[in-house]
């Protein structure tokens, strides 16, 4: 693969400093490239749910990228995941494997490793965001709510489910955004209930409420999945937002109620219905898409994070070995990762149901299923299944 001719197309704006932004802006930088990666909010976020990863090629990318020891250092190391009653009676357990996979770190643990491993070498922009994209036969111009315009040779939405380089580049969110009947909420809580790298997962009728311990359990993650329809709303107001969480858990019974009145102090709260993303093309002339604003495949899947780290370093290879040619790079990307992707949403099929059981029925299914997980044949057969969609992909060597 030859990577030695000169590169065109260096100057690289990238939208969202999550986690596909800053890890596209590491190998951008190595393949030569000059990226500049914007974010909307004033500093990086801190909040999130914990995230892994599963098998070879997410911890590849990771060693490839240099950061895999900093993740492990930083990992939760979370034991099983325990269903307990209203009395906090433990009735059944998740596995280890399942729920965590082979490494797991907190979103926001993760965030920061990724910017103090570029931030000394990639442009980062706080509190700003593109107001409009013009194409032009060179290159791109770039207008903001706050700097002056800019031009730039491309530009890649790597901003999340609610992409704004999606919605301005291709089109309104509702052609490609498929809700998938569940609504979540998460925040930081105390570690309340004494949780040793463990949690707790309560539900009721169409509704499941979970904690677990979380920075070697100095504190906690609460979260809330629920399948009630919730009214129209500006998704950034945040106060409606917990009235409308507050309304949908009471009488939840277990501690839910304790739960809900650490939420209102809570400084990271994040609330959004879950879904999935499916755009026919990653591109558009000189914009791409990558990680969730192209192919959210929902916190349902477990795949999210991993696959955003491996997109990203396919669509820098790419880059790099089209010499920044846009138009092969990024077709190349997107025909090297639309199958994996495709898997990944897969894996959620069916996933809700199991989390927020419809009835008192499937709740007591689902808790007996667990109760005799451990001694069924193919007790490992869930999380072995897992692993193989996180490998079902072969990265190349892009001559770094």
């Amino acid at each position: 693969m030859d990577i030695t001719r000169p590169l065109k197309n260096k100057n690289i704006l990238i939208s969202g400093a999550g986690v596909a932004g800053p890890a596209l802006a590491y190998w951008l930088h190595r393949h030569g490239f000059a990226p500049t990666v914007l974010e909307r909010a004033a500093a990086l976020r801190d909040g999130g749910y914990a995230v892994d990863f599963r098998g070879e090629a997410h911890l590849t990318v990771l060693d490839r990228m240099g950061v895999l020891a900093d993740v492990r250092r930083e990992q939760t190391h979370m034991g099983v995941m325990w269903y307990v009653d209203g009395t906090g009676r433990r009735i059944a357990s998740m596995p280890a494997d399942v729920y965590s996979g082979d490494l797991e770190i907190l979103r926001g643990d993760l965030v920061r490793i990724l910017h103090a491993k570029t931030a000394d070498r990639v442009e980062y922009v706080f509190d700003d965001s593109i107001t409009s994209i013009a194409e032009e036969e060179d290159g791109v111009r770039v207008t903001f709510e706050r700097s002056a315009p800019r031009r730039f040779d491309l530009v890649v939405g790597a901003d999340g489910v609610h992409s704004n380089v999606r919605a301005l580049a291709f089109g309104p969110e509702r052609r490609f955004l498929r809700e998938m009947g569940l609504h979540c909420a998460i925040f930081t809580t105390p570690n309340l209930l004494g949780l040793d790298r463990t949690g707790h997962i309560h539900n009721t009728p169409g509704r499941a409420v979970a904690v677990y311990s979380a920075r070697r359990n100095t504190e906690a993650r609460a979260m809330f999945y629920f399948t009630s329809p919730v009214p129209d709303h500006d998704r950034h107001d945040t106060g409606l937002q917990r009235k409308i969480l507050a309304e949908a858990f009471a009488g939840a019974g277990w501690e839910t109620s304790r739960l809900l009145e650490a939420m209102w102090e809570a400084p990271d709260f994040y609330f959004d219905s879950i879904g999935q993303v499916h755009v026919d093309g990653w591109s558009r002339g000189r914009t791409v898409l990558l990680g969730d604003a192209a192919c959210c495949a929902s916190p349902l899947s477990g795949m999210g994070t991993g696959l955003a780290m491996v997109g990203a370093y396919v669509l820098a290879g790419e880059l790099a070995a089209a010499a920044g040619d846009h138009r092969v790079g990024f077709a190349r990307y997107e025909e090297a990762m639309r199958g994996y992707a495709r898997g990944c949403q897969r894996s959620a099929d069916g996933v809700g149901a199991w989390m927020v059981p419809g009835n008192r029925f499937m709740t007591w299914f689902v808790h007996r299923s667990h109760r005799l997980l451990p001694y069924m044949p193919g007790k490992g057969l869930i999380a072995r299944n897992i692993r193989k969609t996180a490998n079902a992909i072969t990265l190349k060597d892009y001559g770094l």
